[in-house]
């Protein structure tokens, strides 16, 4: 049973966009592209990501994969389709526009050593105009720094393109094998059901409470990051632009192939194409096991 919708996108800080002169959230990806120019220009750290134990820069590759081309592809080769690759025409312009990233200073020179807990302390602290992340820090950032920060989803090439963003539900199942299965099933239903419940669900995780389509979205504060966050996560499912997290392909992909080739890029020992072709290798390595 699914639980709690998350969904990512990029997070701002309020107050450095204002420096940039950022008014709404960019149209197109060559709007974001500006933003990050200018930021970088202003002395502004243009994004807060962290790549350390976990590779971080999978969050902004994702999202430019989406921006390039549709998330079917790419939910293809989570979910393990025959003849799937992560390595196409469109994804290679999305690693290349990453790579892009890189080489423009945009990400952190220390990207590398800085784990999540890190980023979101620096993010918080005021360090980044940018993170690319997911709903389920918007109660924190509501909590911590309410009214500082806004959240929009990753724009697509064009201004009419359509949205994609990792987006999955929060499984749980009840084991054959469970001693109380009626309790479990219960609290699952309470969880998914219950007015009560939805609301925690809500102000805590900051993502869609998922359960019975007909059920209400619970209120939540006007100009808060998860009222943007919701509003978002209608946008993507009236788009049917979900996708899979490319880090949930196999069981080891992220340790063995997308985290150290994104490192590797960062330090500027891989390129965009090699990045694809590694983590495609290490895949079909994994699949034949």
């Amino acid at each position: 049973m699914g639980l709690n919708y998350s969904m990512t996108g990029v997070f701002y800080n309020k107050e450095l966009a204002a420096k940039v002169g950022m008014t709404e959230p960019p149209k197109t990806l060559a709007d974001l592209d500006a933003l990050l120019a200018k930021a970088k220009e202003a002395g502004i750290q243009p994004i807060m990501q962290w790549n350390k134990s976990t590779g971080g820069l999978a969050f902004p590759l994702q999202n430019l994969m989406g921006a390039y081309g549709p998330p079917e592809p790419i939910n293809d080769w989570i979910f393990q389709k025959d003849g799937a690759t992560i390595n196409t025409p469109e994804n290679l312009k999305a690693a290349e526009h990453l790579e892009g990233w890189v080489k423009s200073g945009y990400f952190p020179s220390d990207a590398n050593a800085i784990e999540y807990f890190q980023m979101m302390s620096r993010f918080i602290g005021g360090e980044g105009l940018f993170m690319f992340d997911g709903d389920w820090e918007s109660g924190n950032l509501d909590t911590n720094a309410a009214g500082k920060f806004g959240f929009f989803l990753m724009p697509s090439v064009t201004a009419d393109g359509r949205h994609a963003a990792m987006s999955a539900p929060l499984t749980f199942g009840i084991g054959e094998k469970s001693k109380n299965p009626d309790c479990a099933a219960f609290f699952l239903n309470w969880v998914a059901t219950n007015e009560e419940a939805r609301k925690i669900n809500v102000a805590v995780g900051g993502s869609n409470p998922g359960g019975p389509p007909d059920l209400p979205i619970p209120a939540v504060t006007p100009g808060s990051v998860t009222e943007a966050t919701l509003a978002a996560g209608q946008v993507l499912a009236k788009e049917n632009g979900a996708m899979d997290f490319i880090a949930n392909a196999t069981g080891a992909i992220f340790a063995a192939g997308w985290t150290p080739e994104l490192q590797k890029l960062v330090g500027g020992q891989q390129t965009a194409k090699g990045l694809l072709e590694a983590v495609q290798d290490e895949y079909e390595k994994q699949l034949s096991r």
